[in-house]
């Protein structure tokens, strides 16, 4: 049953994993590949309830699956250096139509796909701002890169004098990903530990 939050002017309805859902996505964390015969076996769910439960929440967007090409220095070595950068848009630029800017950008295989691992809208300030996280060869290749191509690109897409400000950070390693993955601690060779407890892996109240 879907809970309501206690502050009746917050209208929200959250989802409350059971059990089962809980046991699945737990083996689902530690190998998405995993079959629904495996995942039963795993967790003592009938194959069935594991196929239902899992399309189910696939349906509902609350399951999803992502596949990490790692081409960092620890992983293919093609980038090794990540700088994030904080780009902050002048007022006037919202968040609605950077949405829709970034819609309407139907370059698939731009400098973007090639150069930013990820990226996220933000608020500063109370101005829209992005967060991008850039790979490169070096921290001067990812400086040449981001003024001579990222820069330019956003210029173009958001407006000529649409840049407020940019800030910089440079990235060594991560340490927690996803919640539940920490590559230092509980991964090897692209999957969590098999002798990492099941109950330390998050998946919701």
């Amino acid at each position: 049953m879907p809970v309501r939050a206690l502050n009746p002017s917050i209208d929200l309805c959250m989802r409350i994993l059971d059990e089962q859902e809980k046991a699945i996505v737990r083996q689902l964390i530690r190998d998405p590949r995993e079959s629904d015969n495996g995942v039963g076996e795993a967790t003592g769910v009938n194959v069935r309830t594991v196929s239902r439960k899992r399309d189910r929440l696939e349906q509902e967007g609350i399951l999803s699956y992502y596949t990490n090409l790692d081409l960092s220095g620890d992983g293919a070595k093609q980038y090794n250096a990540r700088h994030l950068y904080i780009i902050k848009f002048k007022v006037g630029i919202t968040y609605s139509q950077l949405i829709q800017d970034i819609r309407l950008d139907s370059n698939e295989q731009s400098v973007f796909t090639e150069t930013i691992f990820e990226s996220h809208i933000a608020e500063i300030d109370g101005k829209v701002a992005l967060l991008l996280f850039v790979d490169g060869n070096s921290d001067l290749d990812i400086v040449q890169r981001t003024h001579e191509e990222l820069i330019p690109g956003l210029l173009k897409n958001h407006g000529s004098d649409s840049i407020e400000s940019i800030s910089t950070i440079r990235l060594l390693s991560p340490i927690r990903v996803m919640r539940n993955y920490i590559p230092i601690v509980n991964m090897c060779k692209g999957y969590i530990r098999p002798d990492w407890p099941g109950e330390a892996i998050y998946v919701g109240k």
